[in-house]
């Protein structure tokens, strides 16, 4: 990314260039890995640049999920194929999915982990401990942040699905979330929200409260959710969302075919969103 160019600006040129919304995760798992690589974590990189390098013009973003290589000491592996993905799609954004949730100086270095070390474009965040836990990432120029809103798993009622009577209007905690992130928490415009996929009308309600706001959206693939429903409720013109799958396209064969596997998923997922795109833009 150069200096002049945002993360969103960044998202919405790989969505015109690509004419995609689909987000491919990156959550390596030597233990699913085709048999050539099964079971050998020292083959991460080399796994992961084979999706890379058959989705790449198929992509909005690359999503690294960071725990899937740091369980198997994998971090410079990591760092590798983020340089590798700059270098095979330099116009497609790097979101490394860290979900961190610290303040004062600790989160200071989990900004330098993110957007140093790995050299991502943006990040995803706990917005959990307040504002201060969030303005280290806003300081990098550019760089993009998604805080957690309305996330897939079904635990996420336990919080986000209460209603702060405190508040006026009292709205549901993920709505304020999605306030505060349209609103004053936004001071270098590159703020964005996890809503999961899982959860249709509730990404109606947050594209209704943060009409502009990037949304990435995991969920679509092995966890089930409905990518027609998905874009449909967060998708307008001006308003880009990332639509993530992992497993369905990365275990997409077990066998030497698998990064042909993995391109034809994607492929499918790719038109299947961009179809009810095209539905939801002629409305």
């Amino acid at each position: 990314m150069t200096q002049s160019t945002t993360f969103i600006e960044m998202l919405g040129a790989a969505e015109r260039q690509n004419q995609s919304l689909l987000c491919v995760g990156l959550d390596p798992e030597p233990a699913k890995f085709p048999a050539k690589y099964k079971g050998d974590a020292s083959r991460i990189f080399e796994f992961c640049a084979a999706i890379v390098d058959a989705t790449a013009d198929l992509a909005i973003a690359f999503k690294p999920q960071i725990a899937y290589f740091a369980a198997h000491r994998a971090e410079e592996q990591l760092e590798r194929l983020v340089r590798h993905i700059k270098n095979v799609a330099p116009a497609v954004p790097v979101i490394l999915d860290s979900k961190r949730g610290d303040i004062g100086a600790t989160a200071q270095q989990y900004a330098i982990e993110a957007f140093e070390r790995y050299g991502a474009d943006a990040v995803t965040l706990s917005p959990f401990m307040g504002f201060d836990s969030v303005t280290p990432y806003l300081k990098y120029h550019g760089k993009g942040a998604f805080l957690l809103c309305r996330t897939s798993n079904p635990g996420g009622d336990d919080l986000q699905n209460q209603r702060l009577a405190s508040v006026d209007g009292q709205p549901l905690l993920y709505e304020h979330v999605a306030s505060l992130a349209n609103g004053p928490w936004n001071i270098n415009g590159q703020l964005g929200l996890v809503v999961g996929a899982t959860y249709p009308a509730e990404i109606e309600r947050v594209r209704a409260v943060a009409p502009t706001l990037p949304l990435l959206i995991p969920g679509v693939g092995a966890q089930g959710g409905d990518a027609v429903a998905t874009v449909r409720a967060g998708w307008k013109p001006g308003a880009p969302i990332a639509v993530n799958s992992s497993r369905a396209i990365l275990y997409a064969s077990a066998g030497d075919d698998f990064a042909e596997a993995a391109r034809r998923e994607a492929i499918k997922t790719r038109d299947v969103l961009e179809s009810a795109r095209h539905e939801s833009q002629q409305k």
